[in-house]
């Protein structure tokens, strides 16, 4: 077993050779006949193979293969994934272009709304600040004015 352990001593043994049992024959059982027609019963033929002997046995038709259909070059399988890539890839550029054009349309916006803004603006001031007509009002002539103890003498 283990030669290098210490209390390995070969030993002498004698070897036992078991035979196989015979098996006995099986009662042969006829096989059950099914009926053939008569003009059903396939020719028997003979060939004599290279060494001289001869098989005889029915004659078997061969079976026919059906033609093979021609395989596309390309599987459909291929096929729909590179037209679902095709479509990826036509909405990521279309959702780009939506992307962009909302920018767009938002600069815009903003760019209408400063301009209104200014235009709005500069008629308010042009209203306020404007003569439109003859003034009603006091005119003042500023000359040299003197302030004496918070009183405004001119």
């Amino acid at each position: 077993m283990f030669p290098e352990h210490p209390h390995y001593a070969p030993t002498e043994r004698a070897t036992v050779v078991h035979q196989p049992a015979p098996v006995p024959p099986a009662v042969a059982v006829p096989a059950p006949v099914a009926a053939v027609q008569p003009g059903a019963v396939p020719t028997v033929a003979s060939v004599v193979l290279p060494d001289g002997r001869i098989v005889t046995g029915y004659a078997i038709e061969p079976t026919r293969t059906e033609p093979v259909t021609a395989k596309p070059p390309v599987s459909r399988a291929a096929v729909n994934v590179a037209l679902g890539g095709v479509g990826f890839l036509a909405v990521c550029g279309g959702l780009l272009l939506l992307t962009s054009f909302i920018a767009a349309l938002t600069a815009f916006i903003g760019q209408l709304i400063i301009l209104a803004a200014v235009i709005f603006g500069g008629w308010i001031a042009v209203q306020v600040l404007g003569t439109s007509g003859p003034s009603r009002g006091n005119t003042f002539h500023i000359r040299k004015a003197v302030i004496k103890r918070n009183h405004f003498h001119g």
